[in-house]
């Protein structure tokens, strides 16, 4: 017992001096089995990366994580909900209005379009395509919802001035015509394609009252 002490000793002051290792390299120095490393850290609480499959650990008192629950070490990532995928979940589903493959690239420094993808076949994510990308939503409809609603806001605070007239002026021309007739018919008439989610939202922004 005193071994096995002295040993998870050793093993925090290397992490002292380093502050992440691979298991292969950290068995090395302590002169134990992976197996045996392996139940060190678990003694002592640890963090595996979301990054390079997991190979990377720290101890849990070393992160210091952001607000979105994320920390780096150069290159090597952790995060408070642990693997990728829990911590692409966990991102989503805390975000105002979801969030796309692009962003979550970006937040995390790693590709993720295939864990996502394979997310939401097992209906642990939901997506809705908006223009040539995918917005990714929590996993529970109400959450989702209210995601998607400020979502459709965004966008139509983000829409152009002269799309929103050319939308206005339409509705003007065909007050009886419905958000996607009002879609088709400006991209029919002026090439630009818009989203009935986008229309919907700027009638939402201005107090507009229609039926879809």
């Amino acid at each position: 017992m005193t071994t096995q002490i002295n040993a998870a000793q050793r093993l925090i002051s290397l992490f002292v001096k380093q502050p992440c290792w691979m298991i292969g390299p950290l068995a090395k120095q302590l002169d134990y089995s992976i197996p045996s490393v392996r139940r060190f850290l678990a003694q002592t609480d640890y963090y595996s990366s979301f990054t390079h499959n997991g190979r990377w650990y720290t101890l849990a008192s070393i992160p210091h994580f952001g607000r979105q629950g994320i920390w780096f070490h150069q290159d090597i990532g952790f995060s408070r909900a642990g693997s990728l995928t829990n911590t692409l979940i966990a991102l989503v589903s805390k975000s105002a209005a979801g969030m796309t493959a692009e962003k979550l690239g970006e937040t995390l420094r790693c590709r993720c379009h295939s864990v996502l993808v394979k997310l939401v076949r097992l209906n642990r994510l939901q997506r809705q395509k908006r223009g040539r990308s995918y917005v990714y939503l929590a996993p529970d409809d109400q959450t989702a919802s209210f995601q998607f609603q400020a979502m459709q806001k965004a966008e139509a605070i983000m829409l152009p001035a002269e799309i929103a007239v050319l939308i206005l002026a339409e509705y003007i021309r065909n007050p009886k015509a419905g958000f996607g007739k009002l879609a088709k018919t400006i991209a029919k008439h002026t090439g630009v394609r818009i989203e009935v989610g986008q229309i919907k939202a700027l009638f939402d922004t201005h107090g507009l009252k229609k039926t879809a």
